[in-house]
């Protein structure tokens, strides 16, 4: 594991003395937890000084594209399928913290494993959506008479259809009929939060976060995949409309990042595209809902 690698250098002083003059960023990630194991915390602070000089001076990630690392479905495959995807600009920064064990930042940005480049999980658009949609259905009303608990809340008929059972559901098991896609970010900032010591009024020690910065583009795309044979009834259908209005207000009020709170993660809404298997429409979240049922009565 990488945290057991750089461990490891840092206890060998010739491969430390090797690196102490060198300021490429293996160099200072070295000296960086050098200093951590041996407790000299004026030398971690000035290799996060250098570590975030040196990522700032470096080539930004729009050289690479999400369509380069994965490629979204340009149609479904059956009649009855529909594909919605939706573009959008970060208004507020986007930040979810990676689960590596050592990082030169408190608060390192989550990133695809592979690519090292920024992205947001399909498993967390699931959970993000069903959220979602849960409110759009009473869960904050819910949560307000029963003391912010979720004790008895059951998820409408639609909400199950479209994103399955929860985990443990050994009865009636549906898997749901929507398949979630990763949504991948070209750009990297920082974003500095300095908590103040009451008594004196100043700054005790920064805390960086590294964000996806307002402004940056992503896109989010759903497949709706009911199964073979399966009828749309009137029922889904509105289902769908439930479904395009939760994003919209997920993706333009609720947030989808940590610190939702402060208002991280907000988006402006730049186009949606709906399409089948032989039809397609775009336009804002209006045209959208209009559209819909047209799209799915015109497939067979």
């Amino acid at each position: 594991m990488s945290y057991e690698y750089w461990t490891y250098l840092s206890k060998h002083e010739t491969y430390l003395s090797k690196h102490d003059q060198e300021n490429s960023e293996d160099s200072i990630l070295l000296r960086h937890f050098h200093a951590d194991i041996s407790g000299d915390k004026d030398t971690k602070n000035s290799t996060r000084a250098d570590f975030l000089k040196k990522r700032k001076e470096k080539k930004p990630l729009s050289s690479i594209k999400a369509t380069d690392i994965f490629r979204y479905p340009e149609k479904p495959l059956l009649p009855s399928w529909l594909a919605i995807k939706v573009d959008f600009e970060l208004k507020r920064p986007w930040y979810s913290k990676d689960d590596r064990v050592f990082h030169i930042l408190e608060n390192p940005l989550r990133k695809e494993h592979l690519f090292d480049v920024p992205y947001i999980p399909a498993t967390t658009w699931k959970g993000l959506l069903r959220w979602s949609c849960r409110m759009q259905s009473g869960l904050r009303q819910h949560l307000e008479k029963y003391n912010g608990k979720l004790e008895g809340w059951k998820d409408p008929d639609w909400i199950v259809d479209l994103f399955g059972n929860e985990k443990g559901e050994e009865e009636h098991f549906n898997q749901g009929v929507l398949a979630f896609y990763p949504t991948w970010f070209d750009q990297i900032g920082y974003e500095v939060i300095n908590p103040h010591d009451r008594s004196k009024r100043a700054g005790t020690q920064p805390v960086y976060y590294e964000v996806v910065p307002a402004g940056a583009s992503g896109t989010l795309f759903l497949l709706y995949a009911p199964f073979p044979g399966m009828t749309v009834k009137s029922e889904q259908k509105t289902a769908l409309r439930n479904l395009f209005l939760a994003i919209e207000v997920l993706l333009t009020h609720y947030g989808i990042s940590a610190k939702r709170t402060s208002g991280w993660g907000t988006a402006q809404i730049k186009q949606w595209y709906i399409s089948t298997k032989s039809r397609m429409s775009s336009g804002d979240l209006t045209n959208a809902l209009s559209q819909l049922e047209t799209l799915l009565s015109g497939e067979k």
